[in-house]
């Protein structure tokens, strides 16, 4: 999905900036004429961004409890889809992180800025 995204955003930049197919510049070239950051790295960073504000709610607030909501019963057969919370604990676990660990991160906004540099990095997920 995330590839479709960014071909739109790249497709609109050509148009913005009078690129037609016949000048073949490349897609980073075309970020940096824009002065624009890739689309996945764009909504990571608000992504993270959004994780770490509800974090620092209080805990009887909704949006923090739907963080940590574990629907109970019995699933369908088969393999289980990819879910936001799946995709979020896996980006966790590749910077060797706990969901702990983030949690107290948020509460400090300055720390939390690199925490989310960290994972929004181009090498960092």
């Amino acid at each position: 999905m995330l590839g479709k995204i960014q071909i739109f955003v790249n497709t609109c930049l050509r148009r913005i900036l009078n690129i037609r197919w016949t000048d073949r510049i490349r897609n980073e070239d075309l970020w940096q004429r824009a002065d624009q950051k890739p689309a996945a790295q764009q909504i990571l960073r608000r992504k993270w961004g959004w994780i770490g504000h509800t974090l620092r709610k209080p805990a009887s607030s909704i949006t923090r409890q739907a963080l940590k909501w574990n629907p109970q019963g019995k699933r369908k057969r088969g393999r289980p889809r990819n879910s936001w919370r799946r995709d979020t604990e896996a980006e966790i676990n590749r910077q060797g992180k706990t969901w702990s660990q983030i949690e107290r991160a948020a509460q400090d906004r300055v720390g939390w800025r690199i925490v989310v540099d960290g994972l929004c990095s181009p090498g960092g997920s």
